[in-house]
């Protein structure tokens, strides 16, 4: 996933520097103590399930692979897995959350992870708009569909299936050219837009989220420039493009630490918070 403030040198957003901003707000023993536990491997529970929609895309293939790596039962889905997702197909969202429910029942499980990490830059005749010259319904309404509209019905039919009680955490890969306050550049309006517009859907998530298990999370990342397909046509040179899988260590990072209180936003692969 790209963001186009990286692409043409968009001033960074203001405050503490990587890893620690997350924890900044909370004092220094707070942000050591995080720290400390993102050196390492977090405890295994084996009874927990990780899912991750897009699960067989550049980042998610990653993170799956991680996740997997340090002991975690993944279900990964994707456009051609079983059960298979579209995020553009709201009957194949709730067909997956029939089958979470049931194997989570079957199994004694607890969804404890939950990441999308689905999205959509460019498809055919959908391509980022240079200008409001380019602008066309029809590619605004598969970005909105993918990046916004799907991720809001994941929401719908899969937060319930979180755990009442413990820790757990919704993940939903944003980018920061979805920040309004940074977009110092224009163009990209479907992309920037949908991006947006889930940032908004996983703020408002997060709110209800909260009445259910006030030590859930529902947070947006923005994982930087990664070399994937979704990215390759904008690497320019010069550009900091990173391998899925170091992208995927770091998300994971961001993850582990999220402290209380950081639900409902939005932040980096550093874990610096990205402005609205």
């Amino acid at each position: 996933m790209v963001g186009r403030g990286a692409l043409r040198g968009a001033a960074p957003p203001q405050g503490p520097g990587p890893r620690g901003a997350l924890w900044a707000h909370r004092g220094v023993p707070a942000r050591a103590a995080a720290e400390s536990r993102a050196m390492q491997t977090p405890p295994t529970d084996d009874r927990a399930l990780a899912l991750v929609l897009g699960g067989t895309g550049g980042i998610g293939s990653a993170l799956v692979q991680a996740l997997r790596a340090r002991g975690e039962t993944v279900l990964a889905v994707g456009r051609r897995t079983e059960p298979a997702v579209d995020l553009a197909e709201p009957a194949s969202i709730e067909r997956l959350a029939a089958h979470v429910a049931q194997r989570l029942a079957d199994e004694g499980r607890a969804l404890r992870t939950l990441i999308v990490a689905s999205g959509l830059l460019h498809e055919g005749a959908v391509q980022p708009e240079r200008g409001w010259q380019h602008l066309d319904a029809q590619a605004l309404q598969r970005l909105f569909a993918v990046n916004a509209i799907g991720p809001a019905l994941v929401m719908r039919h899969l937060l319930p299936l979180l755990p009442r009680q413990g820790r757990c955490v919704a993940a939903f890969l944003s980018a920061r050219v979805g920040s309004i306050g940074d977009n110092r550049l224009g163009g990209w309006y479907g992309y920037r837009a949908s991006k947006a517009a889930l940032n908004q859907f996983v703020h408002t998530a997060a709110i209800e989220l909260a009445r259910r298990n006030k030590a859930a999370l529902c947070v947006a990342l923005h994982p930087g420039t990664v070399d994937t397909a979704l990215s390759a046509p904008f690497a320019k040179t010069g550009l900091e493009v990173r391998p899925p899988a170091l992208a995927a260590q770091e998300l994971l990072r961001v993850i582990d630490t999220l402290p209380e209180g950081a639900s409902g936003g939005f932040f980096d692969h550093h874990g610096t918070p990205v402005p609205w």
